[in-house]
């Protein structure tokens, strides 16, 4: 029974996942928007790592509660997990669809760990999108057996995605020319 439900969301997650990958691949190669930029876009970066930082702490948060057998509280810090990763997602959208990208003006080992951090926390963001929808809806349809072994590898993965995002944040924020 579990098995035609677990194949039914992979076939959703599969698809969410590409669209998703995907508007954001798309957007990184578009040119931002022409023109003056509205002030509250300066703010989205930073809203983002608000985001990511809100992110972060829930899932320590999911993490502790169901090490110590809270599921209920597990599933409200998972949710929160979701919300704020969602408001994250559309405040990325929107700021790279409307602002030019930002290079890292640092130099020597200072980029070199820059670049480190972007390159994993890319990569990782983007193969984060079925781990996290996996996990989800395994937990959701309550297939526990399933479910840790899908959060096995999701819960690191995001933790370390949604920390990087904020150091990514740290380390750029002083080259931004708005």
């Amino acid at each position: 029974m579990w098995q035609s439900i677990v194949n039914h969301h992979v076939r959703t997650v599969i698809i969410l996942s590409i669209v998703l990958n995907a508007v954001i691949i798309l957007l990184s190669g578009m040119p931002g928007y022409q023109g003056e930029l509205p002030n509250w876009i300066t703010y989205l970066p930073m809203m983002n790592a608000i985001f990511n930082s809100f992110t972060f702490v829930f899932l320590l948060g999911a993490l502790f509660s169901i090490l110590n057998g809270h599921v209920q509280l597990h599933q409200r810090f998972i949710y929160a997990a979701f919300t704020t990763t969602s408001f994250f997602l559309v405040s990325y959208v929107i700021f790279h669809f409307m602002a030019e990208s930002t290079s890292y003006g640092g130099s020597g080992f200072m980029a070199a760990v820059y670049y480190f951090v972007l390159i994993t926390h890319i990569v990782l963001a983007a193969v984060i999108v079925p781990l996290a929808l996996m996990s989800f809806f395994t937990g959701y349809k309550r297939i526990a057996s399933v479910h840790k072994k899908w959060v096995r590898w999701t819960m690191p993965l995001w933790l370390y995605v949604s920390f990087t995002g904020v150091l990514v944040y740290l380390m750029i924020s002083p080259y931004y020319s708005f």
